[in-house]
């Protein structure tokens, strides 16, 4: 429904939005301000996508918290993964559309970070922008993915996952531990009832989109203006976890390492699963449930704690030019948290005797929270020079 509202309000948005730098905001403003609906209209589109965001992202907790990704669903969850990347994709190269001041500086802070990948980061970073600095061609690119290539793209991927769920015989459903997968019933709701509750849902998102919308203005700033860069700049609130990872550890493993680490093992999570099946099994068993709670403490006690530490007592500086923190520490911190996740699994499977899947489960649960606390510190506790400030 959210996809279904972002197309029409895009629709309604591209009759009236000019993708050149120097009325690409003044288009925006002229529709909020003039047209009948205008500013509903944006603030419906505006809003929609960051909730599309949200709903996925909770969308893939509930199928990995119930098992729902081992086979013969793993081709499901991988395809799902790319959904939720598209997602990404379509909210990003949408942010920099209206050229304010937020979306300016906030995609160069983020294609600025392509620059840390050894050899191929810079020829990548020209590839997105159309040139060495953020101008004119990265405008029209950044139009066309997010007018064209990704909207196909989420409708291929969303269609193909949808099918795929009827393939594997529907959606995982829930049941006891110890309880037989063939003994459990499937509440399969189909024909007019299901239907009916498909509207409902629908037309409880629209009020509620709506409602929204009509209270909260999408927020849009001053002209971009290159020439001066706001104090602090920042990337949009699903990055800001990932340039919160530039100020505890080295740009490479920022930047590259830890979120291909992260990405590949999101993938072959499915072929990771021990021999009992867990599908339709919260949090795996009774014990997996309290080590995702024990872990989840973990995070939010640690990760906090990391971040005071290496703010106060190890000293940051800050890159010219783009107002990215860089802490100059090589790979000594990222050595410590590799370490440290290393030994938590084998606390987990040794002294816990949690078998593969529990610990497994911990250990995302682990990795989870600690980048929910860097994503808030990033869009809360961040202020001038990135330095840890008390939110007023």
């Amino acid at each position: 429904m959210l996809v279904i509202l972002l197309f029409a309000s895009g629709i309604l948005l591209k009759f009236a939005y000019d993708p050149f730098p120097g009325r690409a905001y003044d288009s925006i403003i002229a529709f909020q301000n003039e047209l009948l609906f205008g500013r509903l209209v944006r603030n419906i589109h505006h809003w929609s996508a960051n909730f599309l965001v949200g709903v996925v992202f909770l969308h893939l907790l509930r199928v990995f918290f119930s098992g729902g990704f081992y086979p013969p669903r793993q081709l499901n969850w991988i395809f799902g993964l790319f959904l939720f990347v598209s997602c990404l994709a379509s909210n990003f190269t949408g942010y920099l559309l209206p050229w304010d001041q937020l979306a300016y500086w906030a995609v160069t802070i983020c294609t600025s970070m392509l620059d840390y990948i050894p050899f191929v980061g810079t020829g990548l970073q020209r590839t997105i922008l159309g040139g060495s600095e953020l101008g004119a061609a990265t405008l029209r690119i950044f139009y066309t993915l997010h007018t064209a290539v990704l909207p196909a793209t989420i409708i291929f991927l969303a269609g193909f996952h949808f099918w795929y769920i009827r393939k594997a015989g529907g959606i995982v459903v829930p049941r006891r531990p110890g309880e037989e997968l063939s003994t459990v019933s499937n509440p399969v709701v189909e024909g007019s009832e299901l239907l009916f509750k498909e509207l409902v849902a629908a037309l409880v998102v629209m009020a509620f989109m709506l409602l929204f919308a009509a209270v909260f203005d999408a927020p849009l700033g001053d002209k971009a203006n290159p020439g001066l860069s706001p104090n602090p700049s920042k990337a949009p609130w699903y990055f800001a976890g990932i340039q919160e990872l530039l100020l505890l550890f080295h740009p490479v493993l920022a930047v590259l390492i830890i979120p291909t680490l992260v990405g590949f093992g999101l993938i072959f999570l499915p072929y990771l699963n021990s021999i009992s099946d867990s599908s339709g099994v919260w949090f795996h068993s009774a014990k997996g449930h309290k080590l995702a709670i024990v872990s989840l403490g973990v995070a939010l006690v640690f990760t906090p704690a990391a971040i005071v530490f290496l703010e106060f007592f190890v000293g940051t500086s800050t890159a010219s030019g783009v107002g990215i923190a860089v802490i100059k520490r090589g790979i000594i911190p990222g050595l410590i948290g590799f370490g440290g996740l290393v030994g938590y699994y084998l606390i987990l499977r040794k002294r816990a005797s949690a078998d593969k899947n529990e610990a497994v489960q911990a250990l995302f649960v682990l990795l989870l929270g600690s980048f929910i606390v860097l994503t808030v510190s990033g869009i809360w506790f961040r202020g001038a020079g990135m330095r840890l400030i008390w939110p007023l």
